[in-house]
C-alpha cells in the first residue's frame, strides 16, 4: 500500500507538504475492440476459489492506485508517486501471469480435448500481442 512520508523541511525551515508542479490529470480507459465474443470458442468458466484470488488481488490493486490519486493530489514527491506506480506494476503483472498460468492449464487444455486448439491458440496470441510490450 501507499506508504505516507512526513513532511519536511526545506533549506528554509519552511515545512513543505510536496512540490511545487501539478500532475495533469489522468487519461479515461478505453475498452479494447474485441473480437472474443465473435469467436468465442468454448464457455469461459474457471474455478470459484481461483477467481475469488483475482478479483481480491484486483481490489488491493484498485485500492492501491486510490492511494496513488491522493498521493497526485496532495503533491507528494514524484520520486514517491513512481515508487507507488512501480508497485503497482508489479502486481498487475501478477495478476495477469495468475490469469495467463489459468488459460493456459484450463482454457487451452479444454481445447485441445475439444479439438478448437488452433483457433484457442490464436486467439491467445492476439491477446498476448495488446499485452506484451
Amino acid at each position: 500500500m501507499v506508504n505516507q512520508q512526513p513532511t519536511s523541511s526545506g533549506p528554509s525551515g519552511s515545512v513543505s507538504q510536496g512540490h511545487n508542479h501539478s500532475h495533469s490529470e489522468a487519461l479515461p480507459l478505453t475498452p479494447l475492440p474485441s473480437q472474443h465474443s465473435e469467436r468465442h470458442i468454448h464457455p469461459h468458466v474457471h474455478d470459484p476459489e481461483s477467481l475469488r484470488r483475482i478479483i481480491n488481488r484486483l481490489a488491493r490493486i484498485e485500492g492501491h492506485i486510490r492511494g496513488i490519486k491522493t498521493m497526485v493530489q496532495e503533491s507528494r514527491p514524484c520520486p514517491d508517486v513512481l515508487v507507488q506506480i512501480a508497485a503497482v506494476r508489479g502486481a498487475l503483472d501478477r495478476v495477469a501471469r495468475v490469469i495467463l498460468d489459468e488459460h493456459l492449464s484450463e482454457c487451452i487444455g479444454r481445447a485441445a480435448a475439444e479439438g478448437n486448439i488452433e483457433d484457442e491458440i490464436e486467439e491467445l496470441k492476439a491477446a498476448l500481442d495488446r499485452f506484451l510490450p
